[in-house]
């Protein structure tokens, strides 16, 4: 008899797939173990059987069609629990998304068919939100769309799902940043500081509302970069900084030419409840690498959404702040950066330059 040493299945992919428990091949093939009469997925924890006693089957149909029966451990005959796990969440999240209530933690987890504890940490790891983040920023995306819909204010948060005036306006000033009115109005009434300064890039625009940094824009024409600032609040009231504004720019300027000093500051992100899905997972990649937009989808748990991935990418108005240009394709180019390939790069070489150094500091 031959040894497993020596048996030719050990030379076959699939045979080293096994012997890893390689959890990335779970679904293109199962095997099954003749002398058990049981066939599991590549990466199931059972004793490694013996490689003369296992043959290959495409699909669990195949192996249940050869005479054999699924593993109780692994379930080769249901779906992979992160995909199990994966669907569970994208179905809440459509619940949230449809819902004109706040649904409470333990019944959305009761839905999953997950403990409340469990479901809260799985929810966040794969949309970059908790479930009551992620209920808010939908709500929000109801009322600014209710706001330029409706005839009223007052319809508006009634067609958004709010029962009363009171509850809405109690968070009104978190969900958009100014009054509902303003909001209406184009930014009406709301003061947004700014100042233009110079960085290695060209021209830098930094803006705040009350709330924190809603804007550092990029560009090469300062007036620009004002152009679009007044685009985004045409009836804001836009105040040059002062002095103690410029200091403020100067940080900004300093974290793009040496991104490894902090830059701790309080912002103002305003999107949907998937850019901000996106926007999170962004600050999450580390100082001087890089992901691809596919690898950023699959982070988020929406694996099939590389395209509205890059869309709300090209959507980010807080440069360097949010890190969008730690972004690149699959291959390691670069390309769609809102203020320009050229800099997307100079931005990836100045957060790797400090690392190089440290890396080959004797």
């Amino acid at each position: 008899m031959a040894t497993p040493s020596s048996h030719p299945l050990v030379d076959d992919p699939r045979w080293q797939a096994i012997a890893s428990r390689d959890k990335a091949a779970d679904g293109t093939f199962y095997y099954a173990v003749r002398t058990t009469g049981i066939y599991c997925r590549p990466s199931c924890s059972a004793r490694t059987p013996k490689p003369e006693n296992v043959q290959f089957h495409e699909t669990p149909e195949q192996a249940d069609q050869a005479g054999f029966r699924p593993c109780k451990r692994c379930k080769p005959d249901q779906l992979p629990l992160a995909r199990q796990h994966a669907d569970a969440i994208a179905a809440i999240c459509r619940s949230i998304e449809s819902s004109e209530e706040m649904l409470a933690l333990d019944e959305l987890a009761a839905h999953a068919g997950l403990s409340p504890y469990y479901f809260h940490r799985l929810f966040k790891s794969m949309t970059g939100l908790t479930p009551k983040a992620y209920a808010a920023a939908c709500r929000t995306g109801r009322v600014r769309e209710q706001l330029r819909r409706s005839a009223t204010v007052t319809d508006a948060i009634f067609d958004a799902g709010y029962n009363s005036n009171g509850r809405f306006y109690e968070k009104s000033g978190d969900m958009l940043g100014m009054t509902p009115t303003a909001y209406r109005a184009g930014g009406a009434g709301t003061e947004i500081w700014f100042a233009v300064g110079e960085c290695s890039l060209g021209a830098i625009l930094v803006a705040s509302s009350p709330r924190g940094v809603c804007a550092i824009l990029l560009g090469d024409d300062p007036e620009m970069l004002v152009r679009d600032l007044q685009d985004s609040f045409p009836l804001a009231t836009l105040i040059g900084g002062d002095r103690d504004y410029d200091q403020l720019v100067a940080r900004v300027v300093g974290f793009v030419e040496m991104p490894r000093i902090s830059l701790d500051l309080p912002l103002d992100i305003r999107g949907t409840a998937f850019q901000q899905r996106v926007w999170q997972a962004l600050g999450n990649i580390p100082l001087g690498t890089t992901v691809s937009y596919t690898e950023l989808a699959a982070q988020i748990g929406l694996p099939k959404a590389v395209r509205a991935v890059a869309s709300a990418c090209a959507a980010n108005k807080i440069a360097v702040a949010i890190p969008c240009h730690r972004v690149v394709r699959t291959d390691g180019s670069l390309s769609g950066y809102r203020w320009g390939v050229e800099r997307k790069r100079a931005l990836l070489e100045h957060e790797a330059e400090p690392k190089l150094k440290e890396d080959f500091q004797p």
